[in-house]
């Protein structure tokens, strides 16, 4: 039996969701699933069962609750030390902390702009400038990563890391929408789409999305 528990919302909106159960699916670490449909009349009363803050994830050890996606990765690195869950190289790894910390706290436009949903595929939306100056953002964010990484690996910096967990969502985001990306950001968003985690993640999204008659 695993020690963990991760609580999620709904695979295909959960964007939130998707980061720790990505990192822990791709890294191989156990854990038991318990999922919370979201936006039903029940949803709040259902999370506030396993969340104090109210919302999902939240990683249950034991009698121990971490209710945050950034906490939740920062706790498994510390107890799985011997997985690259964050990069190795001193100056790599503070790198893609505050990479990961900016898109945690940040890109709200963006957010709003394109809500998360796995399974949709539509023209691009006119968008408002923050949520283009949010894309060129996280597009250069992207770039200078990638520049660091070299062509070793075809992640942020070189193999797959918490990075990449998450920034995972904005790129089913930028799938959903059609956003028009260059060579090499496009070249990332083919490379998580081919985790055999982020495929994992879509076929439980695709499963509760209802079927077109």
């Amino acid at each position: 039996m695993s020690d963990y528990t991760l609580v999620i919302g709904s695979k295909n909106v959960s964007s939130w969701s998707m980061r720790p159960w990505l990192l822990m699916r791709q890294f191989g670490i156990p854990f038991s699933e318990i999922l919370v449909p979201l936006d039903r009349d029940d949803t709040a009363a259902n999370i506030a069962v396993h969340s104090p803050s109210g919302r999902v994830p939240v990683l249950k050890i034991g009698d121990e609750i971490i209710w945050d996606s950034l906490a939740i990765i920062d706790t498994l690195a510390d107890r799985h030390r011997g997985l690259p869950i964050w990069p190795a190289d001193p100056a790599a790894r503070a790198h893609a902390r505050s990479a990961a910390a900016e898109m945690h706290s940040g890109f709200l436009s963006l957010r709003d702009t394109l809500p998360m949903d796995c399974m949709l595929r539509v023209d691009t939306p006119v968008l408002p400038d923050d949520a283009v100056a949010d894309i060129s953002r996280v597009c250069d964010i992207w770039r200078e990563a990638r520049a660091r990484a070299g062509r070793d690996a075809p992640f942020l910096f070189g193999a797959f890391s918490a990075a990449d967990a998450v920034y995972a969502p904005v790129a089913s985001r930028f799938r959903s929408y059609a956003i028009e990306l260059d060579e090499v950001c496009s070249a990332y968003v083919d490379a998580v789409f081919a985790l055999p985690a982020m495929q994992a993640w879509l076929e439980g999204a695709a499963a509760e999305v209802p079927a077109d008659d």
